[in-house]
């Protein structure tokens, strides 16, 4: 890969992140946040309680806020209207009766306050001590495929023909 490819590489990241985010909240309102994975899992996810978006470039870059646990994210919503895209978002997911929570932000794709289903930390006679720290990882390995799955969904959608029609059909929403 050639510098002028990273370069550019890293100039489109926070655009495609905050398509992505802003699809994301669009198709989790459009299917009740009810999905199924590669393997057939049925699985719920949801943008909630903090969600912030952003527009402009520059000293012009306007940001809005809508955060709180019963929060109806009214001015992240009105912030889609005037244009702007999700930079960060707060994202639940459910599987069975398991809950991962994640905040993702559209910038670089990174991920903070990870919170997984929890561990039992109490450990068994007998049983293997790293037990634990391994279920823990692969809890946090599922957060991740979960959120590959839906990025190549969105990316597939993306470069696609159809692009233009989910543009237009995001657009209706935003104004609904």
């Amino acid at each position: 890969m050639e510098a002028t490819d990273i370069l550019k590489a890293e100039t489109l990241a926070p655009f495609i992140g905050r398509d992505f985010l802003t699809w994301l909240w669009f198709y989790t309102d459009k299917k009740n946040g009810l999905f199924q994975s590669k393997t057939g899992q049925d699985f719920a996810l949801f943008l909630e309680q903090r969600i912030s978006v952003l527009g402009g470039e520059g000293e012009s870059r306007d940001t809005a806020v809508s955060s709180g646990p019963l929060s109806e994210l009214r001015e992240a919503r009105l912030g889609l209207q005037t244009g702007k895209k999700v930079d960060q978002a707060r994202i639940r997911m459910e599987q069975d009766e398991n809950t991962w929570l994640v905040q993702v932000k559209g910038e670089d794709f990174s991920l903070t306050g990870v919170k997984t289903p929890k561990v039992d930390m109490k450990l068994e006679e007998g049983e293997d001590p790293d037990a634990r720290f391994l279920e823990k990882m692969y809890l946090i390995e599922q957060t991740l495929e979960i959120l590959d799955e839906l990025f190549v969904l969105f990316l597939d959608l993306r470069l696609s023909p159809d692009w233009s029609r989910v543009r237009k059909e995001m657009a209706d929403w935003v104004g609904s």
